[in-house]
């Protein structure tokens, strides 16, 4: 029997033998040449540990609370479209993995199956991820469905307004399905195609004309906190939370929109700083260790969100993948923990970390030999 994988990249690399090239590439991918997914790792990377010794660090407890809901570790699932592309159970399997781990899950309105099935299988909170549409009926539908359907917040996705230009896909000819969360729309009005990359029509059903007032208004006509993603400003964020937002989620997509943007932790400071406590902030972005989590955790995230590794726990083992992938990160961020002195997420801050090393300051200036 094969070994279990016991880090995340391990689970990228037996996902990536057992999915189409197609599939996979539709995960793994950005947009055009994908220089923000590889500065990603590297800036996390970059960012160093200052462990600290002789703490009392005999009870750690890694759990928060995200709008006033506790889960179990500080990391949520993203909302990322068509489970289904790596596993037949999709959104079923990962709704199910995030209760068994304690935490939070945001299903994307393209799921490969309906919010309603998806809450229906669940056993821990869901917030529903969607857009504002032009037809702003149907924007207060789609609220009005997560609502019945026991979701606690929504996720209003904001960096999704122009068509990327994914060259994998292209290649590919990848195309996605239709998610069935759509099914009820009158497609001859609406007429959205969801092929990969489809350039953006003018019937398709997002608005690119929506404003930070349209935002006001979402908010002022729904029950549901409204937590907003794609977030990459400290002006942003702060119009977020001026402007009703509940939670702030500091994303560029995964890379799979614009490219060579910052990475998101090099960003999030900012945003955190801007929105003041007037919001929650957490952030989506290349989180693949425990390393990677305490690190966003001590520049202000309040949470972490995971998109692409769902996947690959998925094309894995399906929903024990997903587990199992949690519980890996779980363990790290726990024993990263331990080695900084830290013994909950709240006491996690920026004396932990180093960007600059001390070396330099011992040598200011080097000879110059041209």
């Amino acid at each position: 029997m094969a070994q279990e994988p016991i880090n995340l990249f391990e689970y990228e690399e037996i996902a990536k033998s057992r999915l189409e090239q197609g599939q996979y590439d539709f995960i793994a991918g950005g947009a055009t040449d994908e220089i923000t997914i590889r500065r990603t790792r590297a800036v996390f990377d970059s960012i160093m540990m200052r462990p600290r010794m002789m703490v009392d660090i005999s009870k750690r407890d890694v759990s928060t609370t995200v709008l006033g809901q506790k889960i179990d570790l500080p990391v949520m699932i993203d909302p990322a479209g068509n489970h289904g592309v790596a596993h037949e159970d999709a959104e079923l399997a990962t709704a199910r993995a995030a209760g068994a781990a304690g935490t939070l899950m945001v299903v994307s309105s393209h799921a490969a199956r309906t919010m309603e099935d998806v809450a229906g299988a669940a056993t821990g909170p869901l917030w529903f991820q969607q857009y504002l549409f032009r037809d702003r009926g149907l924007t207060l539908e789609m609220a009005a469905r997560a609502e019945e359907a026991g979701y606690t917040a929504l996720c209003l996705t904001l960096d999704a307004k122009v068509s990327p230009k994914r060259e994998r896909n292209i290649r590919n000819n990848y195309v996605g399905p239709a998610s069935p969360n759509y099914a009820q729309l009158d497609m001859g009005t609406h007429s959205w195609q969801f092929a990969a990359d489809m350039p953006a029509g003018p019937n398709d059903i997002r608005d690119p004309a929506s404003t930070w007032e349209d935002l006001d208004w979402l908010a002022a006509n729904i029950r549901l906190p409204v937590v907003v993603k794609g977030i990459m400003t400290g002006e942003d964020g702060k119009y977020s939370a001026d402007h009703g937002a509940k939670g702030v989620i500091v994303s560029n997509h995964g890379g799979r929109y614009l490219d060579t943007t910052l990475a998101t932790i090099e960003v999030l400071p900012e945003v955190v700083k801007a929105v003041d406590g007037n919001a929650e902030v957490y952030m989506d972005g290349g989180i693949r260790r425990g390393t990677d989590i305490f690190k966003a955790l001590a520049l202000g995230a309040r949470s972490v969100l995971i998109g692409r590794p769902l996947f690959w726990g998925l094309a894995v083992d399906g929903e024990a993948g997903v587990v199992s992938m949690l519980e890996i990160l779980k363990s790290e961020l726990d024993a990263t923990m331990g080695m900084c002195g830290r013994t909950t997420i709240d006491s996690i801050d920026m004396d932990c970390l180093a960007t600059v090393s001390p070396l330099l300051a011992l040598f200011p200036t080097a000879p110059d030999f041209r």
